[in-house]
């Protein structure tokens, strides 16, 4: 079975682990993150990254947050004379727009975890640049794109490996964007409940697309999709 996730955002890795518990998740299946583990509460989704270092049967793929997060890379290096010079004004601006997208919890607990495993939070960021920006994947008989946030400037005629990073992870589509015809495009990014009420908490579903982001850092429960019957398991 193919479970996909979204924009867990700091969500305690405790209650992942028993949403997966709930599904009946074991070593025979997959889980794909759709990105966006980090920032905005908690341990910004430290203990989630930590997890899935050591995980064979789970992927994250890159959402704008961990992206945001790796631009800010430069936090982690050693301070020196030089490196303060070097603090230029762009790197000043990339750190107060993660800051001011809830990036303060992820980068205080990677600080904090560098003081006692400094490999570990180095894993952790070789980790994120690693993470793909998208994965073509079939279950019960259909055919899926994994994404973070669906896809910008949309073609049928473009092939996905031409579409960018930033068409991938920072995409805003309009409930009546379509997609692919011969292939369910599976993303996050957009909050449901952006699309209207009667979706806040939900997964929302259409002929070509599902946006799997339910919100959990706006207090609602953690959802699964169970790619191969489409079934919707929530915390």
């Amino acid at each position: 079975m193919i479970y996909v996730t979204s924009d867990l955002h700091g969500l305690e890795l405790e209650k992942l682990q028993a949403l997966l518990k709930k599904a009946n998740f074991s070593e025979h299946d997959w889980l794909f993150i759709l990105g966006d583990v980090v920032d905005r509460q908690n341990d910004g989704g430290v203990g989630i990254l930590k997890w899935l270092l050591t995980q064979p049967n789970a992927q994250l793929i890159l959402g704008n947050h961990e992206a945001m997060l790796l631009s800010c890379e430069f936090i982690f290096e050693e301070i020196t004379e030089e490196s303060i010079q070097n603090f230029s004004k762009e790197k000043m601006e990339l750190l107060h727009n993660y800051y001011l997208n809830g990036g303060d919890v992820t980068l205080s607990a990677l600080r904090e975890l560098r003081k006692s495993d400094p490999e570990t939070v180095a894993d952790i960021l070789d980790y994120l640049k690693e993470a793909p920006l998208y994965e073509t994947v079939a279950a019960g008989g259909k055919d899926f794109l994994l994404c973070h946030s669906g896809l910008e400037n949309f073609s049928p005629e473009k092939d996905i490996s031409e579409y960018t990073a930033d068409e991938l992870i920072w995409a805003w589509p309009e409930l009546t964007d379509r997609y692919y015809e011969d292939m369910i495009t599976v993303f996050g990014h957009t909050p449901t409940m952006s699309y209207g009420k009667e979706w806040k908490g939900k997964i929302l579903k259409t002929d070509t697309w599902i946006d799997v982001d339910v919100g959990v850092p706006y207090g609602n429960s953690p959802a699964l999709l169970r790619l191969d019957d489409l079934a919707e398991i929530y915390g």
